[in-house]
């Protein structure tokens, strides 16, 4: 069974959906791992990364989505050069990726038109049976610590309240 991993194209985005650690566990599980070229860098991650986890580095995303059983992504199949991702996959194939059915359901659509499965990762209950699989609390954290960081950088005081030899500073 093949695994391809997607490299992101929206602007902006740097998450990957595996990295080289997951990679190498699924290899010892005897899967057939594809990722695309560069799909790591913005995560900080080399292609060799991925080669030495086992997996094989392809270039052409058309053959990479064309010959998955299963294509992992973070974002929604998007468009590349006017041609839409989902067309390259396969029918029967599957996909896992945050698909916000709601925001858009024609994407939905098309999938089941190709007859491909879809997992929503933002779909799967948030619950103690599903947890190795929430993908959302891990990024709700990341995102609530970040903004608290980069409302510290704004703010035109300092973030605590700070008492010195020289008097107390509120906070922000």
């Amino acid at each position: 069974m093949k695994i391809a991993v997607a490299k992101e194209n929206e602007l902006g985005e740097f998450r990957v959906a595996q990295v080289p650690n997951t990679v190498s566990r699924l290899v010892k599980q005897g899967f057939d791992v594809w990722v695309e070229a560069g799909a790591g860098l913005g995560a900080g991650y080399q292609d060799a990364d991925y080669e030495i986890a086992g997996a094989k580095i392809v270039a052409d995303p058309a053959i990479l989505w064309g010959k998955a059983d299963i294509l992992l992504k973070v974002n929604p199949p998007g468009k590349r050069d006017e041609l839409s991702e989902i067309d390259w996959l396969k029918s029967g194939a599957a996909l896992i990726s945050f698909l916000k059915p709601l925001n858009d359901p024609s994407i939905t659509q098309k999938l089941a038109q190709k007859q491909i499965t879809a997992f929503s990762m933002e779909l799967i209950p948030r619950s103690t049976r599903a947890q190795g699989m929430d993908a959302l609390s891990s990024q709700a954290n990341i995102a609530g610590y970040k903004s608290v960081l980069l409302a510290a950088a704004s703010l035109p005081r300092i973030f605590p309240m700070m008492t010195t030899a020289a008097g107390t500073i509120p906070p922000a």
